[in-house]
């Protein structure tokens, strides 16, 4: 046999070992653990040696990656050999019409056909392919980490340990390409994005603001909690001692209700603080990830977030970590609320969300949003409240009141107000300091 048929020879099977090289790769890659192991209940063959690989799957990946490539690489150069010995022309052209001809073979032999049989007989592949993975991860698995650790050096910034060939942002292309060919729903492709950006979410990023939260003094009466639960919609309660950042427990909608259901006079002779629980808390640094663990491990839905000084930042229940992956969770009782309701008798109900500006062209006041330091009319009702307007809560705007109607979502943010005018009513210009407080647990 002549040198140039053996070289020819050579590269054939160069590309046809690198492409089954392939074929295992995506298959590894690409195979369910959890398929695997009912296989291995089954009894088929190679499934019990298939999943040791799929505990450390982006070793053999790399290792497989390496191997494949080395290949392609092996059988350019022989072929570029014989072009240059057989080929008539420049060497340059030689070169170019090797290179051509190698980039066609390595694009359709290692790049399409064998991804896609990987990929479509990715059970099968992986455990025919199981042996010969784990012989060469135990031959070259050095090599690879030595030149992930050099690749890292030269390459600026935090490199991968395992090496990016079998990273996050390769399957997150692979949802792209499902969403794009139909394979899932756009519900589901955002949902699983969603779940690969949990892990870089922190509470800061969940949580419901102080300013937001809805609490209890640890002095007010079991009848005063009962009420405040009732008219704010939540269930479960932060318990405050001196102030908002001394939280001292959290008080549960049922505790309170089967104490008074079991003992009546109860509501107005014990305090919260008697039947509150111990309150988890988390820095606003902690990641979700960790949070969702922590919550579950603990068996509550509730904790208070504290910032660096030790200070209340906030809180955030299990829900908002939920939602964190599926989205905004609404109820039956959700529906679309018009922006502007005018009523027979002269007053209006409007989304809380409104700008107070525009709410004030409506009912003829002045409202300045930059003196007032809010843009909608829900933050007016805070900041002349003092804290969270809960339904029921009142201000007086000129001769106006403005009433906190109900709660809207899962968070119970109040939806709407409803400005009534008073009946000797006549519109003003200004609008004067306002300070009316409404006690959080007032009756």
């Amino acid at each position: 046999m002549t040198p140039d048929v053996i070289s020819l020879v050579l590269s054939a099977a160069f590309i046809v070992i690198g492409a089954f090289l392939v074929a295992a790769e995506t298959a590894i890659g690409k195979v369910s653990r959890a398929r695997t192991e009912e296989l291995k209940h089954e009894g088929v063959k190679g499934a019990a040696r298939l999943l040791p690989l799929l505990d450390d799957r982006a070793r053999y990946v790399n290792v497989l990656l390496f191997c494949h490539m080395a290949l392609l690489a092996a059988a350019t150069v022989l072929v570029t050999r014989e072009f240059v010995a057989r080929m008539p022309g420049p060497v340059w052209l030689q070169v170019l019409e090797a290179a051509i001809v190698m980039t066609i073979v390595g694009y359709i032999a290692l790049g399409v056909a064998p991804r896609t049989l990987g990929a479509q007989h990715s059970e099968t592949i992986a455990m025919r392919s199981a042996g010969i993975a784990t012989l060469l991860a135990a031959i070259l698995s050095p090599i690879t980490r030595l030149l992930i650790l050099f690749g890292n050096a030269i390459t600026p910034g935090k490199g991968f340990r395992e090496g990016p060939f079998a990273s996050q942002t390769e399957l997150r292309e692979l949802v792209d390409l499902a969403g794009d060919s139909d394979v899932i729903e756009d519900d589901e492709r955002a949902m699983i994005h969603s779940v690969f950006e949990f892990g870089e979410t922190i509470v800061r990023e969940l949580m419901v603001p102080r300013t937001e939260m809805v609490v209890i003094e640890s002095t007010k009466t079991l009848r005063q909690g009962l009420s405040l639960a009732f008219r704010s919609g939540f269930s479960r309660i932060p318990v405050i001692g001196e102030n908002i950042d001394d939280v001292v427990g959290v008080v549960y909608l049922k505790d309170m209700a089967r104490r008074t259901f079991e003992y009546h006079d109860a509501e107005m002779t014990e305090s919260v603080s008697s039947l509150m629980r111990p309150v988890v808390m988390v820095p606003d640094s902690k990641s979700a990830d960790d949070l969702l663990k922590d919550m579950q491990t603990a068996r509550v839905h509730l904790a208070v977030v504290v910032d660096e000084y030790g200070g209340t930042a906030g809180m955030v229940t299990i829900e908002d970590v939920v939602e964190e992956i599926v989205g905004e969770i609404t109820d039956e009782y959700d529906t679309e609320i018009p922006e502007v309701e005018s009523r027979a008798d002269g007053s209006f109900r409007v989304q809380a969300r409104m700008h107070v500006e525009d709410f004030a062209d409506l009912i003829g006041v002045r409202i300045d949003a930059e003196v007032e330091g809010v843009d909608t009319v829900g933050g007016l009702l805070a900041r002349r409240l003092g804290r969270v307007p809960i339904p029921g809560a009142q201000i007086r705007v000129s001769d106006w009141t403005l009433t906190a109607e109900s709660a809207h979502g899962r968070r119970n943010r109040i939806a709407t107000v409803l400005a009534v005018p008073d009946e000797d009513h006549a519109p003003t210009e200004v609008i004067r300091p306002l300070s009316v407080r409404l006690d959080s647990a007032g009756e």
